[in-house]
Parts: structure tokens; C-alpha cells; sequence
């Protein structure tokens, strides 16, 4: 599978945020409420940029940062910079190239990705663009449950197959949230779009009279702690958990052997009213120790967001619908030219604030009360 021609960068683009407007334009009115819709009230969803924007920076002044770099380590892992594209659905809806176009940019920027289970584009060419470009950051694969053991097993032997470097079991969505704003503007997929990736069919639910939907069909099927155990016997791979956000059920994570964690609140679209990601970070942190792989998603727009998140205690961040916008604008070359100005800011950031590496940052860098 190859790439559309390349597109131009719209004029006048010179943040994130610049791209939302040209997105906008080039998607259906439905597709649009479906990638930046939330649940409910949207609550959460507004949450988690304000979180970000009231948290201050603590400037320093007068150090020497020759030499200075955005590299981490990650799952022995040294990344170019903190940052993996989050598992987003169906990319195709944005674009024509959909997920392939934002492994391109993601590759050759260094940066990594978490490829959605329910990518409109297959695992296997999405592997090759990682493994044929030696600079990039890692690559993972995003899991929902499948209460099928037969088809989990074949697909876990996929992913693996593929070059996949860890799976991502997101934990905090076994029901769809409320998303009125979905619903009011009659969103379903196109016929040529689906999760390529998941063959079949799910079983059908077999209800009595007078049983819950929900509770007597869908929750019975839902992961519970005991699937975790099963994922880690039947992969190889590191198993992250993704929408964590009580520190009570990381601890329990990190005992029962996940290699690392992601604090997420499914971008609000899930519960509404969960606090901002932002606010959970810390107190997360703070239960697992200072060792332990975590990263966070949630309203990341700036490169002072993600500076302010490892100040938190992330290893990395996830970038959301702001890159499906770079991709909805520009194609590859939108989505590369988005994390170009996401690094460019998280070194002006750094610079500013005295930060050599990111190991100097922490706490001391934000300034709580707001600016």
C-alpha cells in the first residue's frame, strides 16, 4: 500500500491548534463528531486541555544547556523525543492514506505509535514502515478484549509476527460512553471502512426477558484482572495498560506484571466528569514509585504540555486528535509536520526553563496555582 501524492501544509499553520480549521473543511459533518465528540456534556473532554493551560512553568535563567537533548528511555527503549501517536479509530475517515500516512510521519520524525485495534489500515504494512526507517520510536498495538479466546490467540501470534514491540489493552472502555454529540449528528461508519484488522463477527447477546443489555450481556464478556494474566501467558510482549487512573488500580496493575501504564481518561469520551488527566498524573505516579513506565494522554496540544507532563512524572505522552487533524489537513505530511512543531516547542520550553535533558525536570518546574 503506498501514499496519496503529498499534500501542502495549509498556509498560516504554525501550531497544533492551526490545523483544526483546515481539518474541519476537509471531513463529513458526522465524521468530524465522531473523532472530537466526547460523552455527555462533554465535561471531561474540556477538562483536559483546561488542566494543562492553568498549570504555570517556573522559568530559569542563566544555566548552561549545550548539549541538551528531548531523548528518554522507554521499555529499554531510547526514544527521540516523548512522544507515540495515541490509538486512534479509523483514520481513514480523516484521510485516504488513514493510519499508513500517520505511520510515515511518526517513523520519520522518531516519534512512536499505538496502533488502534480498530485501524481502517492493516497491521502489516504499518509494521514495515517502522521497521524500515532505523531512527523511528516504538511501535505498539492497542487491544480491546475479545471475550474469543481462539481469535485473541491468532490475533496476539499477528501482532508479534508483524514486529509489534508491545501490546496496549485499553482497560477503561468496556461500554461505549454516552457521545451525544455522535448521536445527534447520525454518525456511522462508511460501508468502505472498517477495522480491517478484526476479522469476524462478535457473538450475539443472549438475553432472557427482562435482562440488562449492559449488565447481563456486555459486562459478562468485559476484561476483568484475570484476562491480564492471560494476555502475559500468551504474548511475549510487554503488556501496557491504558486508562488507569486510580492509584489503587495501578498498584494493582503493576503487581499482577504490566510492564507499564498509561493514565487516560479515553479522551473524554467515555464517563464524563472524570477529572482532567492532569490532575490524576501525580497522585498515580506517587503509588507506583519513581521507576515505573507510565505515560498520560488528555488534552496534549503544546510542547510546554508534554514538559509539564514529565514534570508530573510521565515518561512520555500521547498525542490525540490533534495529529487526525494534521492528517485530515495535509496527509503524512501534515501529521510530520505536527510533531515537528510539537519538538520545536518542547525544546524552547526546556531552554527556558533551565532543562538540559528531562530528567531535569519535576515538580519544581510548575507552578500549581495557575498563571
Amino acid at each position: 500500500m503506498s501514499l496519496s501524492a503529498l499534500q501542502s501544509i495549509p498556509e498560516g499553520v504554525v501550531n497544533l491548534a492551526d490545523f483544526e480549521p483546515h481539518a474541519q473543511a476537509a471531513m463529513r459533518p458526522q465524521d468530524w463528531a465522531y473523532l472530537n465528540g466526547g460523552a455527555a456534556d462533554e465535561i471531561t473532554l474540556r477538562a483536559n486541555r483546561a488542566a494543562w493551560d492553568r498549570l504555570g512553568l517556573r522559568p530559569r535563567v542563566l544555566r548552561d544547556l549545550s548539549g541538551g537533548h528531548t531523548r528518554v528511555r522507554l521499555l529499554g527503549r531510547e526514544l527521540a523525543q516523548p512522544v507515540l501517536l495515541a490509538p486512534i479509530a479509523y483514520q481513514q475517515l480523516a484521510h485516504a492514506d488513514g493510519e499508513l500516512a500517520s505511520a510515515y510521519a511518526a517513523a520519520a520524525q522518531g516519534a512512536g505509535m499505538v496502533l488502534s485495534a480498530q485501524s481502517s489500515v492493516a497491521m502489516e504494512p504499518v509494521a514495515r514502515v517502522f521497521a524500515n526507517e532505523p531512527g523511528s520510536g516504538p511501535l505498539w498495538f492497542q487491544l480491546y478484549w475479545r471475550d474469543d479466546r481462539g481469535f485473541m490467540r491468532e490475533l496476539l501470534q499477528r501482532i508479534e509476527q508483524a514486529g509489534f514491540e508491545a501490546l496496549v489493552l485499553t482497560v477503561d472502555a468496556p461500554v461505549h460512553g454516552a457521545r451525544d454529540r455522535e448521536r445527534r449528528a447520525g454518525f456511522k461508519l462508511p460501508e468502505h471502512i472498517r477495522a480491517v484488522n478484526l476479522g469476524g463477527l462478535k457473538k450475539p447477546l443472549d438475553l432472557q426477558a427482562g435482562q440488562s443489555a449492559l449488565f447481563d450481556g456486555l459486562m459478562p464478556r468485559a476484561a476483568t484482572w484475570a484476562e491480564i494474566a492471560w494476555l502475559r501467558e500468551h504474548s511475549k510482549l510487554p503488556l501496557l495498560l491504558k486508562g488507569v487512573t486510580h492509584p489503587e488500580d495501578a498498584v494493582q496493575a503493576q503487581g499482577l506484571g504490566a510492564a507499564g501504564l498509561v493514565v487516560s481518561n479515553h479522551g473524554g469520551r467515555t464517563l464524563d466528569t472524570v477529572p482532567a488527566t492532569a490532575h490524576l498524573l501525580a497522585d498515580v505516579r506517587a503509588a507506583l514509585g519513581a521507576d515505573y513506565p507510565l505515560l498520560v494522554d488528555g488534552g496534549i496540544r503544546r510542547g510546554s504540555d508534554v514538559l509539564k507532563a514529565i514534570a508530573l512524572g510521565a515518561d512520555a505522552v500521547l498525542l490525540g486528535r490533534p495529529y487526525v487533524h494534521a492528517l485530515a489537513a495535509a496527509g503524512a505530511l501534515g501529521v510530520a509536520h505536527g510533531l515537528r512543531l510539537l519538538r520545536d516547542e518542547l525544546e524552547i520550553a526546556m531552554a527556558l526553563c533551565g532543562c538540559k535533558t528531562l530528567a531535569d525536570a519535576g515538580p519544581h518546574l510548575l507552578w500549581p496555582r495557575g498563571v
